[in-house]
Formats: C-alpha cells, structure tokens, sequence
C-alpha cells in the first residue's frame, strides 16, 4: 500500500462540489474504493506516478488509514492486517453525540496518515490547490458508528485548520465523503470548528475565498447560528452586529452576510454607527420559510477534558 513522500500534501479550498455531474478530463484516477464502496472522484490528485502510475481506473483505499493500491490483491490482504480496524481512529476523541464522533489529530503526529487523507480529500475538491506540510495542520476526523454489524465505525469526513493562522481562520479544508453528502453533516463539522473558537478565545471564521457552494453551505449555517443566538437573548429586542459577532463568535463581516441576506437589518444605526437587527423580523424570517435553527452538534457531546492545541491519545 502506497503513501505519499513526507514533503508535501494536497488542499484545497472549502467545500468544492462536483458541478452538473461533469468529471473533468484530467482525472488521473477515474474511480476508488473505500473499504466496500465503489464511487467516481472528481477531479485529479496527486498520487505519486511512480506507486499509481500516471493514469488509474480504479483505486483502492483502505478506510481506516487511507493507504492506496491500484491492485487488488494487496488491498484485501491490507485490510485484514491493518491496525486501525480493531482500534479508535488516530488522534483523541473530543467529540461524541449519538452515532457520530469527532477525532483530533495532529498532522505532525500522525503525518503518514493525514497525508494519505489529504491525498484522498484531494480526488473530491477543486483545483483551488495548494501544497503544504501536513505539520502545520490539526485533521478533525467525522467519525459515524454503524449499528449493522454492530460497532462499526468509519471515517466519513473531515475539515484541517491551521494551528496557527494569522486571519484566526478556524477551518482550512472541509470535507464530507460523498457517499454521506447531502445529510447535513457538514454543519456538524462547522459547529466544531466553530467551538474551536470559542474555546481558544479567538472570534473565527473558514479559510477565504469560499467557493459557490462552500458561501452557500455556509450561509445557511450562518443564519441558523444567528438567529439561535439572537432570540436565545430574552432581554433585548435588538442587537448590534457587534453583539451577535461576539455571542457566536464569527467575523462580524460573516454576520453581516448573513443578515443582509435574510434581510433582518434595521435601517437605523446606533450612536456608534453600528448596525442594528430587529429580533422581530429574525422571527417572520424563520416562520416565512418554516426553517429548523436547531444545532446538529451537542453541546453535550464536548468531551470536558478537551483543550485545543494539548495533543494526545485517547
């Protein structure tokens, strides 16, 4: 089983989706396998020629470490060796609630594997491409438990953040596999990232520029995380976007995005010059589209003991 060599890793910008079910003509890999699932990529990567050749029509990942073969023989008889069936995923668990957990892993630590999931990630996001040294980067891994057969846990998404970004972003990459798209999981990978925030004490944001959908599935986070916050405050009929930018700690330039477009703004300001937003309108606009604020992340599901930036194994 092939891994990529220790000087360079792929990423991509936030949330790239494959368009009209177009598959660009530069694939190097046209399909993979991950554990008994068969499924197209989307765009290339950048697998080593000399382990996968220059062009493959089928890969084969293993779903617990992300090491990849084109043959195979070698892959089924990694996947009866391979460690990571019989224990946790890398890194520890902060996160659990439900059938879904949530796994740190430092890049420095577990290099090999945030490599090959970098790798992997690569084959499903667009060509807005950077290389960089997994090092640099904290992995949060969407871990689902599978009740048939019983127990069964399995990597379907993720997003890395920089554990050390000058613009505070709280989310580099983000990731859901797309055999589990389309279910909302994606919110529950920004809800951690944005208890990342809170918890270092630092109001944050994802990586920019986002790509089309990436502003979309944001925004729709974005205005539930508001509108939760804002009439969870039963003192107050108004707020500034100052106010709402501290109580969920996001940019104050992403609340305003997101109030612009619900359309929720006052046409008056504050002696300061701040914006104002009306609880009462924040209000009309959930019931004009019947829409559920309700989070998709616990804050029950945070594990007490968890401290950004502390490594450590479960």
């Amino acid at each position: 089983m092939g891994s990529l060599p220790p000087t360079a890793s792929g990423l991509a910008s936030p949330l790239a989706v494959q368009r009209n079910g177009e598959k660009p003509a530069d694939r190097n890999i046209r399909e993979v396998v991950l554990g008994n699932i068969q499924f197209d990529t989307w765009y290339p990567s950048f697998y080593p020629e000399e382990l996968v050749g220059r062009e493959v029509d089928r890969l084969y990942i293993c779903q617990w470490c992300f090491k990849y073969t084109k043959d195979r023989t070698h892959y089924v008889s990694h996947t009866k060796l391979c460690s990571g069936q019989h224990t946790p995923p890398p890194g520890r668990e902060i996160y659990s609630h439900s059938l879904h957990s949530i796994y740190e892993v430092d890049g420095e630590e577990h290099q090999l594997f945030a490599q090959n999931l970098s790798l992997f990630a690569k084959l499903f996001l667009d060509n807005k491409s950077i290389f960089y040294d997994v090092t640099s980067f904290n992995y949060y891994l969407l871990v689902h438990t599978f009740t048939s057969p019983p127990s069964t846990p399995q990597i379907i998404g993720f997003f890395s953040k920089e554990k050390m970004s000058w613009d505070h972003n709280n989310l580099a990459c983000i990731l859901v596999f797309p055999p589990w798209q389309r279910k909302g999981l994606g919110k529950i990978l920004m809800g951690v990232s944005y208890e990342l925030s809170r918890r270092e004490d630092r109001i944050g944001g994802p990586e920019k520029p986002l790509s089309e959908l990436g502003r979309k599935g944001y925004m729709q986070f974005w205005q539930a995380r508001v509108a939760r916050a804002v009439l969870g405050l039963k003192s107050k009929s108004t707020l500034s976007v100052g106010e709402v930018s501290k109580l969920c700690w996001m940019l104050p330039e992403d609340v305003v995005a997101a109030l612009k477009e619900m359309g929720v703004l006052g046409a008056k300001k504050r002696a300061d010059g701040s914006a104002i937003l009306w609880k009462a309108r924040i209000r009309e606009w959930i019931g004009r589209y019947g829409l559920d604020v309700e989070p998709r992340t616990s804050e029950d599901g945070f594990l007490e003991v968890w401290e950004p930036g502390i490594s450590g194994e479960n």
